[in-house]
């Protein structure tokens, strides 16, 4: 009462013993004095530091008044109390979002549904669309477009011969009909929205045993309407891929709110001081190699040394020559050959990257698409970043694209994040300043020999945060949560990001919360089975949902914002007043 203490006598208690400021029987006395208590700066920054086990070098988050207030937001601020759990799913619930406006979220689960809730105080289901007539396996991700009036719902589609590929439907929130559907092949490319109306997809083309196209196509979400005076589709990029890896994963960031972050990860930064520097190669953890200057990694189609003036077309074929007279040593595979000489056909036939990635005009319409990749093995170990220029964001003018010359087959990458693990999880910041990725580290030293035997990874997740501004990783990976599935059968684990937090879901039934400014773990979230996807409301970061294998949706409220709703809550006087009644009795 009057501005005092939210934590109980018994978190005080753990706190004095723990600070050795007073033994056990001066505890209650410093609890009478608890205003005096709540002003000692000096006090709650050694408890801080202590408790959390933070290195002192680590500043306070930026908008924080003052210690005591620090340790009383990471105390009461956490979505950690479970509130409800939603059982209308009959399968995996696998994937959550929440519209802008944060009064509804989508959920995809196993048993074909996408199912539209209503977010009141009492989560309400309002709508289901079940999509096994339009022969989908399963839903696996939703995403609201910008005004809230589209739901973009992607699935597995089950071809002809029980061939599986991805369909992407497109529902109408005013009346929840279905508006179009658009092939989406693979289907973990999941598919995104570029604008109110357009919507990315992938298609992929193979062109040896590991050698392969992907094609990222934008479309129309109005096709049915609209498909008879304009195009409803036109391609993006076309890029190839080698070793069996392909193009996954689609999401995009909005460039123009870079300079105004919710939030800045940088230490060095929060203080005015800027810097530039390369993307990391994310192989190694020892100080030894950190100390040593890092190398910026080349685009994902890397070109090759110049060869005095010779032409692609010249080496291809003095490349053949050289197999038919032996002078190829040692003896290539067959994968091997395939490889090279894709890489040998590629050379000539591909577009530049963009060379100032970095140097965007922070007012500009530009945005980035970004996706997961590779070049060694079919697992995902990279991340693509390519930019989506203002006049390639609607698909009036050719289907295809612009006209291509015969050196511009295909399209280069602008920029290429190297992992050195599976990647199992992608997500952006609300800002969309900072790029979240969580993945499962390969052995230090490994060498892939065989792209169709990717190296074991690790069962504890990594969850590294990149700076898209400059193209850098900013802070040491996150941990606690694992993971145990193998490569074969590895699956995409969803996380989400808001102001002050961060959030994933793991195989060992929890979710996780982080504090992205402090890189320390809040709360685990028990679920019974593996947690699929986390997902903070956009509006009030202390409401956060989890999805589980166990068919559950959980919600999960801060303790303040439940002692807030407690309160809300009409007192029962008539009880109240009985029980007197029978007390004086």
């Amino acid at each position: 009462a009057g501005g005092g203490p939210l934590l109980p006598d018994s978190i005080l208690y753990e706190i004095f013993l723990y600070l050795d400021h007073v033994d056990v029987l001066s505890v209650g006395l410093v609890c009478q004095q608890w205003h005096a208590v709540a002003r000692d700066e000096f006090l709650w920054k050694e408890l801080f530091y202590r408790y959390y086990r933070i290195s002192r070098e680590v500043p306070r988050h930026p908008a924080a008044v003052s210690w005591y207030d620090e340790f009383q937001r990471l105390y009461d601020t956490i979505p950690c109390v479970e509130v409800q759990a939603l059982k209308e799913h009959n399968d995996q619930v696998l994937h959550l979002s929440f519209s802008h406006s944060g009064c509804l979220f989508a959920s995809c689960s196993k048993d074909c549904t996408v199912k539209i809730w209503s977010n009141e105080l009492d989560i309400s289901l309002q709508h289901s669309s079940n999509m096994r007539p339009y022969n989908w396996s399963y839903t696996q991700f939703s995403q609201f477009n910008s005004d809230d009036s589209l739901l973009l719902v992607s699935g597995v589609f089950v071809g002809p011969h029980n061939s599986s590929s991805g369909e992407i439907a497109v529902i109408s929130m005013e009346n929840f009909t279905l508006l179009s559907r658009v092939r989406n092949k693979p289907y973990d490319v999941f598919g995104c929205w570029l604008n109110e109306t357009n919507l990315i997809s992938g298609n992929l083309h193979r062109i040896g045993r590991i050698t392969s196209c992907s094609v990222l196509w934008l479309n129309n979400a109005f096709q049915g309407i609209e498909s008879e005076n304009v195009n409803v589709v036109k391609r993006l990029f076309k890029i190839q891929n080698l070793n069996a890896s392909t193009i996954r994963t689609v999401m995009v960031a909005d460039c123009s709110r870079y300079d105004s972050p919710d939030l800045l990860l940088d230490y060095e930064e929060q203080l005015a001081a800027s810097s530039t520097c390369p993307v990391f190669d994310l192989g190694s953890d020892s100080d030894e190699e950190e100390a040593k200057p890092k190398q910026t990694l080349e685009p994902a189609v890397q070109e090759l040394p110049d060869d005095g003036g010779v032409t692609a077309e010249d080496g291809l074929q003095q490349f053949f020559d050289d197999i038919m007279e032996g002078r190829v040593r040692p003896a290539m595979t067959e994968t091997e050959l395939e490889t090279k000489v894709a890489e040998l056909f590629v050379r000539n036939r591909t577009k530049p990257p963009e060379l100032n990635l970095l140097s965007t005009d922070s007012n500009s319409k530009t945005k980035y698409l970004i996706f997961t990749t590779g070049c060694l093995t079919y697992s995902p170990h990279q991340i693509g970043i390519k930019r989506i220029l203002p006049h390639q964001m609607t698909t009036a003018g050719p289907v295809l694209g612009e006209e291509r010359r015969s050196d511009e087959f295909f399209d280069s990458l602008d920029h290429v994040i190297d992992i050195h693990g599976h990647i199992i999880g992608m997500g952006l910041s609300p800002d969309h300043r900072y790029l979240y990725v969580n993945s499962r580290a390969w052995p230090r030293d490994c060498v892939i020999s065989d792209p169709m035997q990717p190296p074991p990874i690790a069962e504890e997740i990594d969850l590294h945060v990149f700076d898209l501004k400059t193209m850098k990783e900013v802070k040491r990976a996150l941990r606690a949560h694992r993971a145990y599935t193998p490569n074969e059968e590895c699956f995409f684990i969803f996380l989400d990001v808001s102001r002050d937090f961060v959030a994933s879901g793991a195989e060992d039934r929890h979710g996780y919360i982080w504090d992205r400014h402090y890189n320390i773990c809040l709360a685990k979230l028990q679920h019974d089975n593996v947690v699929n996807s986390v997902a903070f409301s956009p509006v009030e970061q202390e409401l956060l949902l989890t999805a589980s294998d166990d068919a559950t949706i959980k919600v999960w409220r801060s303790p303040r914002a439940v002692r807030i709703q407690q309160a809300r809550k009409p007192r029962p006087r008539k009880l109240l007043f009985s029980w007197l009644l029978n007390q004086k009795s």
